[in-house]
């Protein structure tokens, strides 16, 4: 039996650049990955305007490296359930195919922000630096996670 993301991950097919995002209230947080979905790294963090905006800005990313699907973060309650954060990220991939058509899978992103915040704090980022980077990081765990198990479905 698959599961919801693995039927979505289907429409990538075996090859090309994914975009992740962490979708918060202020900041999406962007990262990519290579074409042969190895190695996810942060792009940039996007301050949240409008809807249109926003998703102009994703479109152009998508368009200079070439990418052929989303992977949204979906903040899950810790019991699974979807809450207002996660109704909203729904939202927001309903709308966007309006300006940027690709394909979109979610990805349970429970704890990103959090384990991103622990590395950083690890690796010894001032807290200014860290705020400055958190959403792309956390983008970043979520696309690596996306990537890591589509890899594993294709072996």
């Amino acid at each position: 039996m698959t599961s919801k993301f693995e039927s979505a991950a289907e429409a990538f097919g075996a090859f090309g650049a994914l975009l992740g995002l962490d979708l918060g209230e202020k900041t999406i947080g962007v990262a990519v990955c290579d074409p042969a979905r190895m190695v996810a790294t942060p792009v940039e963090t996007i301050r949240r305007k409008k809807f249109t905006a926003d998703a102009e800005r994703l479109a152009e990313l998508a368009r200079e490296r070439n990418v052929i699907g989303l992977i949204l973060g979906l903040p899950l309650n810790m019991d699974g359930s979807e809450g207002p954060r996660a109704q909203s990220t729904r939202s927001f991939a309903r709308n966007l195919p309006r300006v940027l058509p690709l394909p979109i899978a979610f990805w349970d992103e429970r704890m990103s922000t959090m384990a991103m915040e622990r590395d950083l704090i690890a690796l010894d980022t001032s807290r200014a630096k860290r705020a400055e980077k958190i959403d792309e990081a956390a983008a970043t765990f979520i696309l690596q996670g996306a990537i890591d198990r589509i890899r594993g479905l294709n072996r």
